[in-house]
């Protein structure tokens, strides 16, 4: 498996190509701005792109979805109780004063326990709101997409429209069960493990709560 990130937009947001090296099969998650960009490096990577994977739909994470429909006409996951969010999302970019391209409806439902297969891998969905209500973590083979959940140090805000603090300390608690080793990509900012978290993580310690509307 290869993972390439691509750091994308004004408010600098994770894209991630995943690759099955063993059969070029690949799908592209969170792609949120600068979609053309996106398209000349999957082109150039000689991948075959199959699908995108949203964790959320948050304005910086759908960007770009309009450009790389054009290029490939590959379904689009998203959990289904993030569609109110994603149907706003040309507001959500009117109010950062965003240049946007409204995307397509998706065309798939991500759902708590589904099994994403991808050549011949295989990756997991977790369902864990909080951050937004449909958010899920995408992971397998040692490694989790985590969107917005969780960052080097930090976590997502729970302050926005249709956040849920509580619902985001028990998706926190929840993601925090995968193995020790496993190596979080987040949404912004550097990858980070479980471990490192746990340790360090001042959310999961104790020392700081999530934040309360």
């Amino acid at each position: 498996m290869r993972v390439t990130t691509f750091t994308v937009g004004p408010l600098q947001e994770n894209s991630y190509l995943v690759v099955d090296e063993e059969t070029r099969a690949a799908a592209l998650i969170d792609p949120g701005d600068e979609g053309d960009r996106l398209v000349r490096a999957i082109r150039q990577s000689g991948a075959r792109l199959e699908a995108v994977w949203l964790t959320h739909a948050h304005v910086d994470h759908v960007g770009g979805i309009a450009a790389v429909k054009r290029a490939f006409d590959v379904p689009v996951h998203l959990h289904p109780l993030d569609l109110p969010l994603y149907r706003v999302s040309d507001r959500q970019a009117a109010m950062f004063g965003l240049e946007f391209e409204v995307p397509p409806e998706p065309e798939r439902a991500l759902a708590d326990g589904e099994t994403l297969r991808l050549g011949s891998l295989a990756f997991d969905v977790m369902h864990t709101p909080g951050h937004a209500p449909g958010l899920c973590v995408i992971h397998g083979h040692g490694v989790a997409f985590v969107g917005d959940l969780i960052f080097a140090g930090s976590i997502g805000r729970t302050d926005l429209p249709l956040a849920d603090p509580a619902a985001m300390a028990a998706s926190l608690e929840r993601a925090c069960t995968l193995p020790g080793a496993t190596v979080l990509y987040p949404g912004h900012g550097p990858p980070t493990t479980v471990d490192a978290e746990r340790r360090s993580n001042p959310f999961l310690s104790g020392i700081a709560r999530v934040l309360r509307r």
